[in-house]
């Protein structure tokens, strides 16, 4: 039996599953931490062969593709464009792949690239997909952090400089995609929760556990929530200087206003 090949690509913050299960006939509603699952059945008609192949579509943006090609994952996330909106700009470029291997004369192995199996377990395939898209969400948001880092360098060398004209609309709009990132790394990935299977199946929890440690998802989940606290306290510290500037500013403003008021006196009673 050929390696069953996993292809997992983070395409955005967020993917109204619903919307998609309404498009596919599925008549039940998913709740924010179920993948919609696409067997071969649903595959029909947006790829040439979809045969032995399946795709996991997680809520927070991830997709994990079985047994694709790189050209018919592009096909079906084009397709998926169409029905749900926050797709459109989707492009496929935080990526990871994995591999399940059936050999029965071998234990189970788990390794960074693959899996090694005697034989086949549901459990596998979602246990799987559900890290391989939590990996991939990150990778997403680790680069969004370290752009986010770069922007607050620039601020703090002009700082240095002694400068300070920094708008409220930029703090604010910072201060957003900090936040956002804290957010999606909570709430979207879903990184503290496990799946639900792994409540009823003590051998799927090993496996997620075994997994989650090897993909380092906690490590780098308190990584991006400590980074995420330090730029929060760097843009509070903007945040003070600026409102202390602008009461420095308004304290100024008030003082010539009340000396021209007294000048203007002055010069009223001379005149008199």
């Amino acid at each position: 039996m050929d390696p069953i090949k996993f292809k997992a690509a983070s395409l955005c913050n967020e993917i109204n599953l619903n919307q998609l299960a309404k498009h596919f006939g599925f008549e039940k509603k998913f709740q924010w931490d179920e993948p919609l699952f696409l067997s071969s059945n649903q595959l029909k008609g947006i790829l040439k062969l979809p045969e032995n192949k399946s795709a996991y579509i997680f809520s927070f943006g991830s997709i994990v593709f079985l047994n694709f090609e790189h050209h018919e994952m592009v096909d079906l996330v084009d397709y998926l464009k169409n029905i749900e909106k926050e797709l459109f700009n989707a492009s496929i470029d935080y990526f990871d792949d994995y591999s399940l291997i059936l050999d029965p004369d071998e234990d189970v192995t788990v390794s960074y690239d693959y899996m090694s199996i005697p034989e086949l377990k549901d459990f596998y395939f979602e246990i799987i997909a559900v890290v391989l898209a939590k990996s991939t969400a990150l990778d997403r948001i680790e680069v969004g952090i370290n752009i986010l880092l770069d922007d607050i360098e620039d601020m703090i060398h002009f700082l240095e400089k002694g400068h300070l004209n920094i708008s409220d609309e930029r703090l604010a709009r910072v201060s957003g995609k900090i936040l956002g990132f804290k957010y999606n790394t909570i709430s979207y990935v879903m990184l503290l929760d496990k799946p639900d299977i792994t409540w009823v199946n003590e051998e799927s929890q090993n496996l997620y556990n075994e997994l989650e440690k090897l993909f380092e998802l906690r490590d780098r989940y308190e990584k991006i929530r400590h980074k995420t606290e330090t730029l929060l306290d760097i843009t509070d510290v903007f945040t003070s200087l600026a409102h202390a500037k602008r009461g420095t500013r308004l304290e100024w403003m008030v003082i010539i206003l009340i000396f021209a008021e007294i000048l203007l006196s002055i010069i009223m009673y001379i005149w008199k």
